[in-house]
C-alpha cells in the first residue's frame, strides 16, 4: 500500500503489516495448516494450493493485518517462488515429524533458498513447523536442534497437528511475532549477547527512567518504568523477585536494592533469551524507537502547525519538566551546571546540541557555569528560534514517557498571531524579539552582552566566541518578559520584509562616529517608516565626547520627526553591572507598539519611561500644557 511505501521511506521502518511463506516438500500439509487456521477445522479435501489469504488486523493480537501465503512446487515455478520469498517477512518452513528427509532438506534445500546469498544482519526470519505431531509419539527435536544451532535466523520452532488441530494458532502467532519483534536487532546468537545498538538504546532508557540520577532504579523508579511501558506497576513481591534473579546471575547487577545499568541489560538479555523480546520491544517501542533501534520520525518530531505570524513558547509544562532535569543533574546543588554537569544531562542525547557560544548567550554563575535561569533562557531561545529542534531535543529527553502526554508538543504554547496583538493594542507573548542594527564598530556586542550583567572589562577578559544571540528576562508592567536581543550582521542585507520583522527593532549609532547615524536612518526609512514595528534608538558609548553626526538633521530631530522616543544614551564602560532599564524600555515598547509615537501624546509617555516619575511631577503641569496647545 502507499501508506506502507510511504512508511517505509520516511525511515521509521515499523512494520505495518505482516506477510508469511509457507515452505516445505510436498505432502507436509503446509496447506492444510493454512485451512485449519481459516476454517477450524480439519479440511476433508485439500487443493494443491491455498489462495493468499488476509486476517484483519483485529482479529491478529498484535493488531496488524497479516498475509498468508502457499507455495506449491507443481502449481509454481521457481521465478515466482523467489519473487514470494523476497516479498515475505517471514517463512515457516513446514516438515513432517515422521519422515527425517523432510527434515533433512530445511538444512539441504529451504535454509539456502531462502537466505543462501543474504548478509549476516539481512536475514528472512525463519520458524521451524514440525506437523503430524499426532503421528508421532516422541518429539522431533533431537533431529532440529543442531539444525537450528546452525542457522542463527531460526526463530523456533513450533511442533503442531493440522489434524488434531493442535499449536495451529500458535503457530502463526510466533510468525507474527518474529516480524513485529525481531531478534536479530536486539541479539547476537553466536555471542550470545546484546548487540552494540541495543545496549545503546537501553543505557539511554536507563538514564531517563533513573529520575534522581544516582546509577540505580530504586523500586519507585522501576514501578513508574514499568507503568509508562506496560500500564501497570510491579507488585511488591514481582519487584523483590526480579531483583533476586539478577542477584544471582551477576556480580553487579543490584546495589543499593535497587537495579544498575548492567542489572537492567542482563534483565532485557535474560527476556530475549527465554523467548520474551517483545517485553524488550515494548519499551523500546515506547520510547520512540524503531525496528532498526534509531528513534522514529513520528517520535522527535511530532506534527506541530505554526501559522505564519505565530510564535512559539515553552508553557508551564515545558517548565516544570526542564527545571525537573535541572535539579537532577545539579548534583551539588550550586543552581548551576559544571560542564560535567552539562554533559551529563545530555549524555542521552546521539551529539552535544549545545556549542561553546551558550554562555555568552545566557547569564552564567561568577565560575561561568550556566544558572538556573540561563538554562530556562537558552530553552526559550530554543523554543521561539526553532520550535521542531525543541521538540526533538525533548524526545530525547523522554519527554513525552516522562510527563506521560502524547507528544513533545504539549510542552509548546503557539502564539496567536501578531496581527491581532496589533490590532488589540498589546500582546500576550511571553518572549519578544528584538533585533540591534547598527554599522560596524557601534557596540551592538558589547550591547547584548551588557544585558547579560557584563561589563565591557567583563566582556574583554571572556574568551571564546561571542553569539549574535543573548536572552534574558525583564520586568514590564510587573511582568516578567523574556526578551532576545539579536545583533544583525551588517553585511546581511534585509532583502524580504521577513529579515527586518521583529517584536521591536533598536537602532543603534556611535556618538563618537559622525558618519554613524546614517546607517540607522537608512535603515529606518527603507524597512520600518511604514511597518507597525516600534523602533528605539539607542546612542552608544554615550560615556565619550559626541560628535555632530553628518546627517541632515541631528538624531534628536530625526526622532521627534518619526514621531519616535528620544535617543536613548548608552554606555558599560563602568565597573558595575550595566543598567537594565534601556533593556526594560525596549520591551515595553515591544509589548505596546500602539504607543510609539503613534500620535504625539505618546512622547509624555515616553518622557514619563525616561525621566522617571519623579521629574515627571516637577516638569507634568508644563508639558501638559505644551501638549493641549498643540492639539
Amino acid at each position: 500500500s502507499s501508506q506502507h511505501r510511504k512508511q517505509e521511506e520516511t525511515g521509521t521502518k515499523m512494520k505495518r503489516d505482516v506477510r508469511i511463506l509457507l515452505l516445505g516438500e510436498p505432502k507436509v500439509g503446509k496447506t492444510s495448516l493454512i485451512m485449519c487456521l481459516v476454517g477450524e477445522e480439519f479440511p476433508e479435501e485439500v487443493p494443491l494450493r491455498a489462495e493468499e489469504i488476509t486476517i484483519p488486523a483485529d482479529v491478529t493480537p498484535e493488531k496488524v493485518p497479516t498475509h498468508i501465503v502457499d507455495y506449491s512446487e507443481s502449481e509454481q515455478s521457481d521465478e515466482v517462488l523467489q519473487e514470494e520469498i523476497i516479498k515475505a517477512n517471514v517463512v515457516c518452513i513446514v516438515y513432517d515429524v515422521t519422515k527425517e528427509d523432510t527434515i533433512e532438506k530445511i538444512r539441504t534445500k529451504w535454509i539456502p533458498l531462502v537466505n543462501g546469498d543474504a548478509e549476516k544482519g539481512n536475514k528472512i526470519p525463519v520458524i521451524l513447523v514440525g506437523n503430524k505431531s499426532d503421528l508421532r509419539s516422541g518429539s522431533s527435536m533431537e533431529s532440529i536442534l543442531p539444525i537450528m544451532n546452525q542457522f542463527s535466523e531460526i526463530e523456533t520452532c513450533v511442533e503442531c497437528s493440522a489434524k488434531n488441530l493442535k499449536n495451529i494458532s500458535e503457530l502463526f502467532y510466533y510468525a507474527q511475532k518474529a516480524v513485529l519483534h525481531p531478534t536479530a536487532p536486539l541479539y547476537d546468537p553466536e555471542e550470545k549477547q546484546l548487540r552494540p545498538m541495543c545496549v545503546r538504546a537501553l543505557s539511554r532508557i536507563f538514564a531517563i527512567s533513573d529520575q534522581d540520577d544516582d546509577g540505580v532504579l530504586s523500586d519507585g523508579e522501576l514501578n513508574s518504568f514499568q507503568k509508562s511501558c506496560f500500564g501497570n506497576p510491579l507488585a511488591p513481591q514481582a519487584l523483590e523477585d526480579v531483583k533476586t534473579v539478577v542477584w544471582k546471575n551477576t556480580s553487579d547487577g543490584v546495589r543499593d536494592n535497587g537495579l544498575t545499568l548492567n542489572g537492567f541489560l542482563f534483565l532485557n538479555t535474560l527476556f530475549i533469551q527465554r523467548g520474551r523480546h517483545e517485553t524488550t520491544w515494548t519499551i523500546l517501542r515506547k520510547f520512540g524507537y524503531d525496528d532498526s533501534l534509531e528513534l522514529t520520525d513520528d517520535y522527535l518530531y511530532p506534527h506541530l502547525r505554526v501559522p505564519s505570524g505565530c510564535s512559539t513558547e515553552l508553557n508551564h509544562l515545558g517548565y516544570q519538566f526542564l527545571q525537573r532535569l535541572f535539579e537532577k543533574y545539579d548534583h551539588d546543588k550550586d543552581s548551576a551546571l559544571s560542564p560535567p554537569e552539562l554533559k551529563n544531562l545530555f549524555s542521552v542525547f546521539p551529539y552535544m546540541p549545545w556549542g561553546p557560544d551558550v554562555h555568552t548567550t545566557v547569564c552564567t554563575n561568577q565560575d561561568g557555569f550556566i544558572s538556573l535561569h540561563g538554562y530556562l533562557c537558552q530553552w526559550t531561545l530554543t523554543a521561539f528560534l526553532d520550535v521542531h529542534r525543541c521538540l526533538e531535543y525533548l524526545g530525547y529527553f523522554g519527554y513525552p514517557v516522562l510527563m506521560e502526554q502524547e507528544s513533545q508538543t504539549a510542552a509548546i504554547t503557539v502564539t496567536r498571531e501578531k496581527k491581532l496583538d496589533l490590532d488589540k493594542g498589546q500582546t500576550q507573548r511571553d518572549v519578544l524579539l528584538c533585533k540591534v542594527i547598527g554599522p560596524r564598530g557601534t557596540g551592538k556586542t558589547a550591547f547584548l552582552q551588557a544585558f547579560l550583567g557584563k561589563s565591557l572589562s567583563k566582556q574583554k577578559s571572556s574568551t571564546g566566541q561571542f553569539s549574535y544571540y543573548t536572552i534574558n528576562t525583564v520586568q514590564v508592567n510587573s511582568q516578567e518578559k523574556y526578551l532576545i536581543l539579536y545583533e544583525v550582521d551588517v553585511d546581511t542585507e534585509f532583502l524580504k520584509a521577513s529579515d527586518a520583522a521583529c517584536d521591536v527593532a533598536c537602532l543603534m549609532y556611535d556618538v563618537t562616529d559622525p558618519k554613524s547615524f546614517n546607517y540607522c536612518a537608512s535603515i529606518y526609512k527603507q524597512h520600518y517608516m511604514d511597518s507597525r514595528i516600534p523602533c528605539v534608538v539607542v546612542a552608544s558609548k554615550s560615556d565619550l565626547p559626541e560628535q555632530k553626526q553628518q546627517h541632515g538633521i541631528s538624531p534628536a530631530e530625526f526622532c521627534y520627526k518619526h514621531r519616535l522616543p528620544p535617543p536613548m544614551p548608552f554606555s558599560c564602560t563602568g565597573l558595575d553591572a550595566p543598567s537594565t532599564a534601556i533593556y526594560s524600555k525596549l520591551a515595553w515598547a515591544a509589548m505596546f507598539p500602539h504607543l510609539n509615537g503613534s500620535d504625539l501624546s505618546a512622547t509624555s509617555f515616553w518622557l514619563r519611561v525616561t525621566l522617571g516619575a519623579a521629574v515627571i511631577s516637577v516638569l507634568g503641569f508644563t508639558v501638559y500644557r505644551a501638549f493641549v496647545r498643540q492639539k
